[in-house]
C-alpha cells in the first residue's frame, strides 16, 4: 500500500464526521459546516513532505432556561487533524511538520467563553521513520489551558503509520487515535501488525 492509497483510505473513514479541506490537489471536498482550513495557504516542507488534508470537527452543546435568551451554559469542542504524507520521517521533518500543525491549529481554534477543548492532531503517513523521530513523536507533549481552564484547554496528538513495517506510533495523548486507525486499515495488507508507543 502506498502513501496516496493510505491517505484516501483514511479520508474515506473521516469524511462521515469531519469537514475535509484537501491540499494535495486530488479532489475537491464538498464543504459542510464550519471550515477554517480553507483560509490556509498551501505550505511547502522539506524532505518531500506534503500536507494532504486538514480534517475539522466541531460540536456545541447548550442548555437554556425556558428561552434561548436565557442560556444557562454552553460547551464547544473542536478537533483539527493535519494529515501529512512523508517519504521518510526524520527528526527534523517531524519537528517542522508538528510545529506547523500546532501553529495552524491554534490559529484555527475558537478559544473563549464556552470553549471546552481543542484537539490538534498531526498524523504522518510515511514509508519509513527514523529512530530519533519515533522517540520524539512518542515523547511529544503539548498541553495548554486558557484562563485557568475557564476557557478550556488544548491537547496535541501525534500519530504515525509506517508503511514499510506496518507499525503505528503514537504519543501518550494520541493513543485515542489507535482504535480508529486500526479499524480503517484492518483489511489492508500491512507487512506486520504492531503498535509502538511510549510506556
Amino acid at each position: 500500500m502506498g502513501r496516496d492509497e493510505a491517505v484516501e483510505r483514511l479520508l474515506s473513514g473521516y469524511r462521515r464526521y469531519y469537514t475535509i479541506t484537501r491540499f494535495d490537489g486530488v479532489r475537491e471536498e464538498e464543504a459542510r459546516g464550519l471550515a477554517e482550513a480553507v483560509h490556509l495557504q498551501k505550505p511547502f516542507f522539506s524532505g518531500g513532505s506534503e500536507l494532504s488534508a486538514v480534517c475539522e470537527y466541531y460540536e456545541q452543546g447548550e442548555k437554556y432556561f425556558l428561552f434561548h435568551s436565557a442560556q444557562l451554559w454552553s460547551t464547544a469542542q473542536e478537533e483539527f487533524i493535519f494529515l501529512f504524507k512523508v517519504p521518510r520521517l526524520t527528526l527534523a521533518v517531524f519537528r517542522e511538520l508538528s510545529e506547523y500543525a500546532y501553529e495552524a491549529g491554534m490559529d484555527m481554534a475558537h478559544i473563549g467563553p464556552g470553549h471546552m477543548y481543542t484537539y490538534i492532531s498531526s498524523l504522518f503517513i510515511c514509508d519509513s521513520i527514523d529512530e530519533e523521530a519515533r522517540k520524539a513523536l512518542e515523547k511529544c507533549h503539548r498541553y495548554k489551558s486558557f484562563r485557568f481552564s475557564f476557557h478550556g484547554w488544548m491537547e496535541f496528538h501525534a500519530g504515525a503509520l509506517e508503511l514499510t513495517g506496518g507499525h503505528f506510533y503514537f504519543n501518550r495523548a494520541g493513543r485515542c487515535m489507535e482504535k480508529g486507525l486500526r479499524k480503517v486499515f484492518a483489511d489492508y495488507p500491512l507487512p506486520q501488525r504492531g503498535m509502538k508507543a511510549d510506556a
